[in-house]
């Protein structure tokens, strides 16, 4: 697990540092796999329909719901991998 941590950690830093921004529905998905791995399973109330970029996010998270963060990190490395 500490391996897979230290991999996360290490593909968070360099998804900042992308050669090129990714189009928004890859921005979504690092995002909802960033979330899942960190915090689990999305909560709350989806926002309403006036914050679109917030709607956005909060659908690309649960749709990740029930993944473990485990394999949510390992789809996120394996995603900033290939954008590289």
């Amino acid at each position: 697990m500490a391996d897979l941590k230290a991999k996360f950690e290490k593909a968070v830093a360099e998804s900042k540092q992308l050669p090129e921004k990714p189009d928004n529905m890859t921005l979504l998905k690092i995002y909802s796999l960033y979330k899942q791995a960190t915090e689990g399973d999305v909560e709350g109330k989806r926002p309403g329909f006036t914050d679109m970029v917030g709607r956005a996010k909060y659908d690309a998270w649960a749709g990740q719901k029930g993944k473990d963060g485990k394999k949510a990190m390992q789809e996120y490395i394996d995603l900033i991998e290939s954008l590289k």
